[in-house]
């Protein structure tokens, strides 16, 4: 069994591998402040709820891009599994050419859904995640990772919207009838999902034509972009685990 683990801003992704077969996932709320201990305490009940014995794994994967959680996260693995577990960073082979002027500034999240999205898709590529930050990276037709673009997530915009206004409610997120809205809250979901699907649809064209190649996918992932790609123009596939995915691939590269 393999263990991967995620640490974005938000949540904490953690699934396991048996071979090519994604067991189960589980998801924390990213808690800078607990201890390898509760971590380790955390991932035991996980692990019982789904009857996987903790001594079962031979390996596990890390990518973070909180840093402070990063070392307390592997000490929480090593506790619980007894597995010393790769942390995606400096020094890891990847088998992706990384183009931009500091690839040690590229974070680890990123790297590990581009690689997986390499793996499964045809190139070149443009890889959306929705996460707590909106980002679209572009990989070549060789597999090297060209850029990416990044925005303020979804959920950061709808809060700074409703913080920031004296009228404006929190809302939730769903995709409105209709793009003309007759109300505050269906005007606001326009604005936010159809807003952003148009950005999507709009970037991706600008990546394309500054890559100067026709785009053979586009592949999305993150918590919100299942609802939020059926309102885009483009061809979009989810794959809400791909990350997971890279990470599991990224691994298999080590340890050989």
């Amino acid at each position: 069994m393999l263990l991967t683990i995620d640490i974005g801003n938000t949540n904490i992704t953690m699934g396991v591998y048996n071979k090519d077969e994604l067991v189960f996932v589980s998801r924390l709320a990213t808690d800078r402040y607990k201890t390898p201990d509760q971590y380790a305490v955390d991932f035991k009940q996980i692990f019982s709820l789904y009857e996987m014995p903790c001594n079962s794994f031979e390996g596990a994967a890390i990518s973070s891009v909180v840093p402070e959680l990063s070392g307390a996260m592997c000490d929480a693995v090593k506790r619980i599994t007894g597995c010393k577990p790769m942390l995606l960073g400096p020094g890891i082979k990847t088998g992706m050419n990384i183009l931009i002027d500091n690839p040690a500034q590229l974070g680890a999240d990123l790297l590990a859904g581009c690689v997986g999205a390499a793996a499964l898709y045809p190139l070149p590529c443009l890889v959306i995640d929705l996460g707590t930050a909106s980002k679209i990276s572009v990989i070549d037709k060789n597999g090297a990772f060209c850029g990416c673009t990044i925005a303020p997530g979804i959920g950061i915009s709808l809060d700074a919207l409703s913080a920031r206004t004296s009228q404006l409610p929190a809302i939730s997120l769903k995709t409105p009838a209709k793009a003309i809205g007759k109300n505050t809250i269906d005007s606001m979901q326009s604005g936010t999902v159809f807003g952003y699907a148009s950005m999507i649809d709009g970037m991706c064209e600008k990546l394309e034509t500054e890559l100067g190649e026709k785009v053979a996918s586009r592949v999305a992932t993150g918590g919100l972009a299942k609802d939020l790609i059926k309102s885009c123009k483009q061809e979009i596939i989810f794959n809400r685990e791909l990350i997971l995915y890279g990470l599991k691939v990224l691994y298999e590269k080590n340890k050989k």
